[in-house]
């Protein structure tokens, strides 16, 4: 398979962002007790005739060492070292020891990845798999030539358990322009995406969490709360992922109108859904209903950290059953009590509570250009290896009678309180095992739901999941998915950086003017913004939508 050359474009997203990326913590547990994590023999298998003739057998392991490099993402967890940690030990000795491979991990920033994969590609230090969450980009990557052409049936043959999970998501959505590109993790239909409110803040302005069920409603309370002394609304800057305008958008959307302006990567500053998007945030920001400084959290710590010390009272999270945001929080404020924020509360009267649904597949990921035959063998391998249950059940939930016990339902039930050497990351190792599936699942819908709750519920807070999916199932049918297109959108590429950058410059300068001085604003942050690039994006679109090249 030849490989590929690495294209110039690279260079235009090393543009500077002004991010500020979440800082790496590393740390050891002084309790290093020896603990037996089960030992599995998931041979891959032995090759197979194909066109091209037999694939080389690397089931008793390689001949000579083979080093594979695997992503990982820094989220800055307090005492968690993501590339040296009980659980990469344990990868390295049970699959990486048995086939002559030596496993490394390499950190990229979750809130500034694609800066890191540039970087470290553009330094030819880049791991043996890139991957994203989000198409567009993921094509942005194969644009620049920078991932390897795939033949699926190396693929089934080094990985045949997962690809008999994954082959048909992968032959529907991995091809771009004729060409195998991509392959996927499997997508549950579930999301831990959530906010928590401060429900006792709530009611000591007179009103209940379950009534807020409009923008107009949610903007009252925030007036109550400033009113009452209490605190602000949480806000952020906007960056990397864009879907802030949902709730202020027609209901159904118009399919080409929704292609035409739907990307998670390029912000769409020009509708009349982003207008009264910017309107409401200037007037919660000049009324001082939201955090003052918010263009400044550009990062979950800096953001988490205002809510746990009582100046906001929303925080957005992926809810998890260790995250340290609650315990936090009550210790700063011991009478702090906790809801999940009703998705109607960010939506107008008479709109829908509509959202980004996501694709029916969890991280794309391609093979870097740079990598050899035999690692691109020995990443197959490690797909296969952790698509094995025991291996998989063993990442996401530790070592039993340490971390979990079983119940009757053979569902892990968590020990909250385990702090020792095998303690799971702050996500549930999620960040290992993401690149098969995107949630853990058991063998029905009613099971995995209750193995979901405990895995998302802060013990004594098992009401928040249940908040959670009953809000999920209420708005299932206002969540459309992105437009996917089927061939690269040059002009994103060629402006998406430096469009990010200008685009949190001009909202920023738009929210923070006066309300006198919005209309003005905002049509000449508009001029900019499509003078700078977005107008050719939008006409390449166009031109893509005309053809019917979009799904």
């Amino acid at each position: 398979m030849a490989k590929k050359r690495f294209g110039t474009m690279l260079l235009s997203s090393l543009v500077v962002m002004g991010l500020i990326a979440g800082c790496s913590n590393s740390g050891s547990d002084d309790n290093k007790t020896e603990e037996k994590a089960p030992t599995t023999d998931n041979s891959t298998t032995t090759p197979t005739e194909t066109a091209e003739g037999a694939f080389s057998d690397y089931s008793k392991g390689f001949p000579e060492k083979v080093e594979l490099n695997i992503p990982v993402y820094e989220r800055a967890f307090e005492g968690w070292n993501v590339t040296d940690n009980y659980y990469t030990r344990w990868i390295q000795k049970e699959f990486g020891d048995k086939y002559n491979i030596d496993v490394k991990f390499t950190a990229i920033a979750r809130g500034n990845e694609v800066q890191d994969f540039e970087q470290l590609l553009a330094a030819h230090k880049a791991p043996d798999l890139i991957f994203h969450y989000d198409m567009p980009q993921a094509l942005a990557y194969y644009s620049e030539e920078v991932m390897q052409d795939l033949d699926y049936k190396e693929i089934e043959n080094y990985a045949p358990t997962y690809w008999k999970n994954m082959s048909a998501t992968i032959e529907k959505y991995g091809k771009v322009d004729g060409k195998n590109a991509f392959v996927f993790a499997a997508r549950p239909a579930i999301d831990n995406a959530t906010t928590l409110i401060r429900k006792d803040w709530v009611e000591k302005v007179g009103m209940k969490v379950e009534d807020l069920t409009s923008l107009e409603k949610y903007n009252d309370m925030l007036q109550k709360w400033k009113d009452a002394g209490l605190g602000v609304g949480a806000e952020t800057l906007k960056l990397n992922n864009y879907t802030f305008n949902y709730a202020f958008r027609d209901f159904p959307m118009d399919e080409k109108e929704h292609a035409l302006y739907s990307d998670l990567g390029v912000a769409d500053l020009t509708t009349p859904a982003t207008e009264k998007y910017l309107r409401n945030l200037n007037t919660l920001y000049n009324k001082g209903l939201i955090d003052k400084e918010f263009y400044l959290r550009s990062d979950d710590a800096k953001i988490k950290a205002e809510f746990v010390a009582g100046k906001t009272g929303t925080y957005g999270l992926y809810l998890a059953s260790n995250t340290d945001v609650i315990a936090s929080t009550l210790a700063n404020n011991p009478d702090a009590q906790f809801a999940i924020l009703p998705p109607g509360a960010g939506t107008p009267e008479g709109s829908k509570p509509q959202g980004r649904a996501y694709w029916p597949f969890g991280f794309i990921m391609g093979v870097n250009y740079e990598s050899s035959a035999e690692e691109r063998a020995a990443l197959w391998m490690y797909l296969e290896w952790m698509s094995q249950p025991a291996n998989l059940f063993f990442l996401q939930n530790g070592v039993e009678g340490q971390n979990y016990t079983l119940d009757a339902d053979g569902i892990a039930v968590k020990n909250a309180d385990f702090k020792g050497e095998s303690v799971l990351s702050q996500n549930n190792n999620k960040d290992y095992w993401a690149l098969v599936t995107e949630s853990a699942q058991y063998a029905d819908q009613a099971t995995t739901r209750k193995a979901l709750a405990r895995q998302w519920a802060p013990v004594g807070y098992e009401n928040l999941v249940d908040q959670l999916f009953k809000y999920y199932d209420e708005t299932a049918e206002f969540r459309t998915p992105d437009p996917m297109f089927s061939v690269v959108l040059e002009k994103v590429n060629e402006y998406k950086a430096d469009l990010n950058a200008l685009f949190q410059e001009l909202y920023v300068k738009v929210a923070l003017s006066k309300p006198e001085e919005f209309d003005a604003a905002y049509e000449a942050a508009k001029k900019t913004y499509l003078d700078a690039g977005y107008q050719e994006i939008l006409d390449e679109k166009q031109k893509a939508i005309d053809a019917g090249q979009y799904s």
